[in-house]
């Protein structure tokens, strides 16, 4: 079973949806943690989710850049985040600190794992593959909390909450995890030509277009966890909408849809290691023999031994004021 990305759309009405299946790609994110410390069955749901919507949010809107999703706050998960590149490529990591309350069900509220105390947020990150010197990344920020102030229990909320408060889109997202498959569906209303020109008021089409869009979505929240992660495709469309009127595009799949990848590499690395500077550098290879750097997404670890460390710094010795290069 390979994963998979599905689009449609609602004949006649500006409705449209996706619907995303992670299954090699999500067991090869799990495997890569087996050389560590596993995340607790919560957290791993968690980032399951936010890798699915992720990849929704990155197909949605065909950004030329990476899609970051985190969510921060002051539970034991301090940070959860998902990286979708716009290949469709996805990486996914969490810091957490202190233990992870135990569940039947491996599931937790987002109000026991991140936002104890009620003021954990959401930060959606646009940042352009081709930003410019001193451009800045587009981020949009929303608390992990509703309008009437009320604690937001599930992911899936409180990015219906943010498509709402920042894109002005209707959307509703089903999303499910477990250790074989990380899933999800979204629905969303599209723009209407000319709505709400006439002083914010709606015409009874708009009314009646956006009704369209309520029954849709009414009938996609009747999908329950186990069918999202446990049926096909084509059997939860056709459970949900055998009313509709549904075309249906060609999926994405492989290495033309939703994979695992990462972006670190050795050379990125020691970049990182040049920012740090030569005298943090060499004090961590006199205590430890070597420079040992893990890469939290993949696993992957980078080892720099002092000729490594050496070599690093050679060009900026090189290129440094008064300096000579022997031939």
């Amino acid at each position: 079973m390979s994963d998979e990305l599905h689009k449609f759309l609602f004949e006649g009405l500006p409705v449209r949806g996706m619907l995303v299946r992670l299954t090699d790609s999500w067991r090869e994110v799990l495997r890569r943690r087996e050389g560590g410390e596993p995340f607790a069955p919560p957290v791993r749901q968690l980032l399951g989710e936010m890798a699915a919507a992720g990849v929704l949010m990155q197909a949605n809107i065909k950004f030329n850049g990476a899609v970051i999703l985190q969510i921060m706050g002051d539970g034991p998960v301090k940070l959860a985040v998902a990286e979708v590149q716009p290949n469709l490529g996805f990486r996914t990591t969490a810091k957490v600190v202190g233990e992870v309350p135990a569940t039947d069900n491996g599931h937790l509220p987002l109000e026991v794992l991140v936002n104890v105390g009620g003021k954990g947020r959401c930060a959606i990150t646009l940042d352009p593959l081709d930003r410019q010197p001193g451009q800045q990344p587009y981020q949009g920020v929303v608390p992990l909390h509703g309008d009437q102030r009320e604690p937001l229990q599930a992911l899936s909320q409180v990015l219906e909450h943010y498509m709402l408060q920042s894109e002005q889109l209707d959307t509703k997202l089903i999303l499910a995890a477990d250790d074989d498959i990380a899933a999800g569906l979204l629905i969303q209303r599209l723009p209407i030509q000319g709505e709400g020109n006439l002083g914010g008021s709606r015409n009874e089409d708009e009314i009646g277009l956006s009704e369209h869009y309520n029954r849709i979505a009414h009938l996609a929240s009747t999908l329950t966890r186990e069918e999202l992660l446990n049926l096909d495709v084509d059997t939860i469309l056709r459970r949900l909408f055998w009313e509709e009127d549904i075309r249906r595009f060609e999926p994405l799949i492989g290495q033309t849809g939703p994979h695992f990848s990462c972006t670190c590499s050795r050379e990125r690395v020691a970049g990182m290691l040049r920012n740090l500077g030569r005298e943090e550098i060499d004090s961590i290879v006199a205590e430890q023999g070597q420079v040992d750097i893990g890469c939290e997404f993949c696993g992957l670890h980078y080892h720099f031994d002092p000729v490594d460390v050496g070599e690093l710094f050679t060009d900026d010795a090189d290129h440094a004021p008064g300096s000579t290069r022997l031939q």
